[in-house]
C-alpha cells in the first residue's frame, strides 16, 4: 500500500470550498481560479490520500463517506491556521497573546459579564484567563505575577510593589432569612449576634490568616464560595454581610431580610484596580482597565 502524502493547506481550502459551494465551478469562482485548477488540486489530494473524496457520477459532486469524514479535519486545520494568522497580526500590532485577570467574588457578575463580552468582541484572538478570588486572593495573584491585573476588595494594607486605585464602592448589608431568629428582632446589638452562626467568606491565599473583617459572632462557618454562602443564607443557617446588588431581589421577594444591627448596619466595600508597578499594561489590558473603571454602577 503506497504511503499517504501530506495535504497542503491550499488543497484543504479547495476541498472546503467545493463542499460549501456545491460544485467545482462555483468553488473556482469563489477562489478566483480556473475550474481546471480546482479539479487538478482535488485530483492530487485524492491521489495523495488514496481515497475518492467526491462522487462525480451525478450532475454535482457529492462528498463520499471518506470525504465527509476528512472534511471535519480539513475545516479544523483551516480554522487553526486562520486563528494563528489573526493572532500573529494582533502581536504585530503590539497586542498581548493572552491576558490574565483576577476578580473579587463580590464584584457584580452581570457587570463583569457585559465587560468581558465587549472585550471578546474587541480582542477576539486574545486568550483571557479569569480567576475569581476572595479578600487577599486577588492581591496575591497580582503580586506573584500570576495575573497581570486584578479587581479587588482587599481590606488590608497594599504592598509597595502593587499600584492600586479605587474604581467603585459596593454596599454590604447584614441579612438573614425570615425564619432566622435574628430576623424577628427590631433592634440587634452585638451581644445578640454572639451565639448565632455568621457565614464568613474565607481567603484561600492565607493573606488574612489570623485576621477577621466584620466578624461579630463567636460562631462562624467559613466558606470560600459566595454562591454556597448565599444558599446557606436562604436556608436560614446563618447570617452575614452581603453585597446589596446580590441580595436586593431576595429582600424584595421576602426570601431575605435586612438585619437592624446597630453597631454595623451596613458599610462600603471599596473595589480597586490593581497591577504591579513594574508591569507595563498592553493595549488589551489598558482597554479592559478602562472598561472596568468606567463601568456604570449596578
Amino acid at each position: 500500500m503506497p504511503e499517504i502524502g501530506e495535504p497542503t493547506l491550499d488543497q484543504l481550502r479547495v476541498l472546503a470550498a467545493i463542499a460549501d459551494t456545491g460544485s467545482f465551478s462555483a468553488a473556482a469562482r469563489q477562489l478566483k481560479r480556473a475550474q481546471s485548477v480546482i479539479s487538478y488540486t482535488i485530483g492530487n489530494l485524492e491521489a495523495q490520500l488514496g481515497l475518492d473524496l467526491f462522487d462525480r457520477s451525478g450532475r454535482a459532486p457529492v462528498l463520499t463517506e471518506a470525504g465527509r469524514a476528512l472534511m471535519a479535519d480539513a475545516r479544523r486545520v483551516g480554522a487553526a491556521v486562520d486563528d494563528m494568522r489573526a493572532r500573529a497580526g494582533a502581536l504585530r500590532q503590539g497586542n498581548e497573546a493572552e491576558l490574565s485577570i483576577a476578580v473579587d467574588v463580590l464584584y457584580p457578575m452581570a457587570r463583569l459579564v457585559e465587560i468581558l463580552r465587549r472585550f471578546a468582541a474587541e480582542y477576539p484572538v486574545i486568550t483571557l484567563r479569569l480567576r475569581m478570588e476572595a479578600l487577599g486572593g486577588v492581591m496575591k495573584l497580582v503580586l506573584d505575577g500570576t495575573c497581570v491585573m486584578g479587581v479587588s476588595g482587599w481590606p488590608g494594607a497594599m504592598p509597595d510593589a502593587v499600584k492600586c486605585r479605587v474604581i467603585d464602592r459596593h454596599l454590604l448589608i447584614p441579612v438573614a432569612a425570615p425564619s432566622h431568629p435574628l430576623a424577628a428582632l427590631n433592634r440587634i446589638e452585638n451581644a445578640d449576634l454572639r451565639d448565632h452562626t455568621q457565614l464568613v467568606l474565607s481567603d484561600a491565599s492565607h493573606a488574612t490568616e489570623g485576621q477577621d473583617f466584620g466578624v461579630l459572632s463567636l460562631r462562624t462557618w467559613r466558606l470560600g464560595d459566595l454562591g454556597a454562602r448565599h444558599a446557606l443564607l436562604l436556608a436560614g443557617l446563618g447570617w452575614c454581610n452581603m453585597p446589596h446588588h446580590l441580595v436586593a431581589a431576595d429582600i424584595d421577594a421576602g426570601r431575605l431580610k435586612r438585619l437592624p444591627i446597630e453597631a454595623a448596619p451596613s458599610f462600603d466595600y471599596p473595589i480597586s484596580l490593581l497591577h504591579r508597578n513594574d508591569t507595563i499594561l498592553g493595549p488589551a489590558a489598558c482597554w479592559l482597565a478602562a472598561a472596568l473603571d468606567t463601568a456604570p454602577p449596578q
